[in-house]
């Protein structure tokens, strides 16, 4: 009767120090990259419809979200392909001269951004 017992718990106990010892899956730290890059060429897109507009003084504050959601995905994207950037809790604190260096970085990385969008361009001009 003891045998019954301790038996399933003692399989359970090995299986246990079994998926301890196996690694890990690898697991994706975020969204993948062609997300991040769709999101970050319509932000871009945006943001040049946003200051080439008109009312240009009543759009500011927009102007401003748009440019930190564009830090957000900008700072994603870095992270995901290896390229140097300011920490995630700056990105919405960035400068246009920064996110114009990270665009250019992630640019030169590989991922595919229109050449010249609204303020910003590849090669860091305005």
């Amino acid at each position: 009767m003891a045998a019954v017992r301790h038996v399933p718990r003692g399989c359970a106990v090995l299986a246990d120090r079994r998926r301890r010892r196996r690694p890990a899956e690898p697991a994706p730290y975020g969204p993948p990259i062609e997300r991040l890059a769709a999101d970050l060429r319509r932000l871009l897109r945006l943001h040049g419809e946003l200051a080439a507009s008109a009312h240009a003084a009543m759009s500011a504050h927009r102007v401003w979200a748009v440019e930190a959601a564009i830090g957000a995905r900008a700072i994603e994207a870095a992270t995901a392909l290896g390229v140097p950037h300011p920490h995630p809790s700056r990105a919405a604190a960035l400068t246009r001269t920064e996110l114009s260096s990270i665009l250019t970085l992630l640019a030169e990385a590989g991922l595919v951004l229109p050449a010249r969008v609204g303020g910003f361009t590849t090669d860091g001009r305005f």
